[in-house]
């Protein structure tokens, strides 16, 4: 019998399913045990993002990420957390080549993670593996709009859907991964009455980012809204905290204290009386 109790037992993929139209779901990012217990009480959805390429391991881009890195973020976040939906970003070049490549790696990551549901970009062209995934018992959250690991091809990070062709290649692409049986879609970079029609438009739930608000949800990067991460800030990101500036004061502190031999005093020291 399950030990489990109300407040403990994860939001379910059908859970957030059936938040459609209706209380918006709230997700951030998160890589660590450490900071998935802090954020598990406050968010419906955790995601494992690629975005850990640039936020933690300083790469230009996502496109460095790989298999185990995820896998073993993924990890630490299920560890972390007893609340969250857990969803992890697949990354580049494990999905793409062809449905049976995606269900191997997918499935890999769901057995090694514990995590509830995997995430891939790409829109008409990625229907048919999505399909195939859902139909083998793999969630699956769609990613259209800007994606970032596209960010060769479209030569940069652009907001999409600025033109009437931009506008109806993403409401195709978000109506396609809906009808291939995603339970939701993220919109990220897209404007936003583009991301209001499609949210409008297709049964998913629509996680926003640089999107709209009237999508079903809103995802940041938790670096990004608490002052970790300072290479840029992207347009659609709010910073709730800066951190990172107190992180810099205590380490300043601290580097004061050490070399004044203030630090450590007689109450950090074994075997000395205060």
């Amino acid at each position: 019998m399950s030990t489990e109790t109300k407040e403990t037992k994860r939001i379910s993929v059908p859970e957030i399913a059936a938040r459609k139209g209706g209380e918006p779901v709230v997700c951030l990012t998160a890589y660590t045990a450490p900071m998935a217990k802090i954020l598990d009480h406050h968010v419906d959805m955790l995601l494992i993002g690629d975005s850990m390429g640039m936020v933690l391991y300083g790469m230009p881009s996502t496109l460095g990420v790989t298999l185990d890195m995820a896998i073993n973020h993924g990890a630490a976040v299920v560890r972390g957390s007893r609340r969250a939906c857990i969803v992890v970003d697949m990354p580049f070049a494990t999905y793409e080549e062809s449905p049976e490549q995606a269900y191997r790696n997918c499935a890999r990551v769901l057995a090694e993670t514990g995590c509830a549901a995997v995430k891939l970009e790409g829109g008409e062209e990625m229907a048919a593996t999505v399909r195939f995934l859902v139909e083998r018992g793999i969630p699956v959250q769609g990613h259209v709009g800007l994606m970032p690991q596209s960010v060769n091809a479209a030569g940069g990070f652009k907001v999409q859907g600025k033109t009437a062709a931009e506008a109806a290649k993403v409401k195709a692409d978000a109506r396609a991964i809906s009808d291939a049986g995603a339970f939701s879609i993220v919109i990220e970079g897209t404007v936003e009455d583009v991301a209001a029609e499609i949210t409008d438009d297709i049964s998913a739930v629509t996680i926003g980012i640089g999107a709209s608000p009237a999508c079903d949800g809103q995802v940041l990067v938790t670096e990004d809204v608490i002052g970790l991460f300072t290479e840029f800030t992207p347009k659609f990101v709010k910073k709730y905290a800066d951190v990172g500036a107190a992180i810099g004061r205590a380490a300043a502190e601290y580097s004061a204290e050490v070399k004044s031999r203030a630090f450590p005093g007689p109450e950090h020291c074994y075997g000395k009386k205060k």
